[in-house]
């Protein structure tokens, strides 16, 4: 579906360091980042003319561009620091505020406003109520969800992550905005239950994507000549990610052991961490190094740094089996661009992409709380190299099939021309009663 140059598009990802080049494994800087700015990239090449607003902060500049359609925008609010995705809805109206501002300076009209995370909601759902435009909205992560699968006290984790306060701003966004996207089927299935209760006909499923102009399989030989370049010879499991308790490397490490008792000369490489560590990430990692002691590990788990983004392909290449081992995942996008770069996954259970793949064709699937059982499917497939590679071919085509980029914003594009050309079923929210956004403190 090829779009009008004349339409424009407004995403908006608040939270963040959201740029051309995104220092991945800064604070709240992830795989959002990267699913906003790709699909963004891609609605650019399909004609469309699409601005990215996000907060401005530090020394950031106010306009970036990242291409001849694509820009990002950034408006302050809360003054100069970074502010955590669990609090910056205090600084929401300010943001908005400055926004509006902009597009009627401007005189800016967009066909459509699709915000990422609760908090870019609530400002897409500002915005829309202003200018009258529709706004579908993808969470990415469900709070309600989170809250109840998180370890540790419910006291600490609700000062920690404002949990209260996120459901019930998350209830009223999901009941205002025209179009919620969730980005698993059972992401969907949650937002109609008992705490949401979203319609059918106001949901959708759209996954990530991934680039497949980046992440493709190599040849045998150059797969080995890439793990001599990495140092990172020997059998390998793979994982990689931004340092936090929910990617579950601790419970990995620990699955590692019943890994070592079958495949001896096996090797765990940990790529976790960020460009700039906080206290706290410093403190993790090394908590993770002592663990690995105390399981006798400690030759056997390689600790690397921050992956840069134009070696990602590459260190997915040198693994033999890559393990997505979180306590809780929204999607898990790493699983995927290692699949399509021909390597082998083991998938947690405790998310959303198992339920989009088949066990024993696309990959394998395991809970990470029962360590024994997901150590078995790691040492599995190092061990039987045959079930590896049949995996590794129909794992890279599901990949294709399913999780391109330019397939998701074709069916974005898709959802928004069905709901353009649809019968409202009920009066537009942002022509109704408003979300009530909270008042800045």
């Amino acid at each position: 579906m090829t779009a009008r140059p004349s339409k424009r598009i407004l995403m908006i990802s608040t939270h963040g360091y959201v740029a051309a080049q995104p220092e991945l494994g800064k604070p709240d800087t992830g795989g959002q980042v990267v699913f906003v700015l790709k699909l963004a990239e891609c609605l650019g090449r399909m004609g469309y003319k699409v601005d990215v607003m996000t907060r401005r902060f530090e020394d950031q500049s106010a306009i970036e561009k990242l291409d001849a359609n694509v820009r990002v925008l950034r408006f302050p609010c809360g003054g100069k620091e970074f502010i955590g995705k669990e609090w910056l809805c205090d600084s929401i109206p300010e943001w908005i505020e400055n926004a509006a501002a902009f597009i009627r300076k401007r005189h800016l009209k967009y066909s459509f406003i699709n915000s990422h995370y609760w908090d870019a909601g609530l400002a897409g759902q500002g915005l829309a109520e202003e200018f009258s435009i529709p706004h579908f909205h993808t969470p990415h992560s469900i709070g309600a969800w989170k809250r109840d699968n998180m370890d540790g006290d419910p006291e600490e984790n609700e000062r920690k992550y404002n949990f209260q306060r996120r459901v019930e701003e998350e209830q009223k966004l999901y009941a205002a905005c025209d179009l919620v996207i969730a980005t698993t089927e059972e992401q969907r299935e949650l937002l109609q239950k008992d705490v949401y209760q979203v319609p059918d006909e106001r949901l959708t499923v759209i996954p990530p994507g991934y680039d497949d102009r980046q992440f493709y399989p190599v040849s045998a030989a150059t797969r080995q000549s890439l793990k001599q370049d990495l140092d990172a010879t020997g059998p390998i499991v793979l994982a990689l990610g931004r340092m936090a308790h929910n990617k579950g490397y601790d419970l990995l490490i620990r699955s590692f052991s019943t890994v070592h008792k079958r495949v001896p000369d096996a090797r765990l490489l940990l790529a976790v961490g960020s460009t700039d560590p906080s206290k706290r990430e410093i403190e993790q990692i090394e908590e993770l190094r002592q663990l690995a002691r105390e399981l006798g590990l400690e030759n056997q788990v390689l600790f690397r740094d921050y992956i840069p983004d134009d070696l990602l392909a590459d260190y997915f290449r040198i693994a033999e089996v890559f393990a997505l081992s979180s306590r809780y995942e929204p999607f898990g996008m790493t699983a995927v661009e290692a699949m399509a770069c021909g390597t082998p996954a083991v998938v947690t259970t405790q998310g959303g992409l198992w339920k989009m793949l088949t066990w024993g064709r696309d990959t394998i699937y395991a809970n990470p709380f029962d360590t024994d059982e997901y150590g078995h499917a790691l040492a599995t497939l190092l061990q039987y190299p045959e079930v590896a590679a049949r995996l590794a071919e129909r794992g890279a085509q599901t990949a294709r099939a399913l999780f391109t980029w330019t397939g998701i914003a074709q069916q974005l594009v898709s959802v928004v021309h069905a709901a353009d050309s649809s019968p409202p079923s009920r009066t537009s929210p942002h022509r109704s009663t408003p979300v009530q956004v909270p008042a800045a403190s």
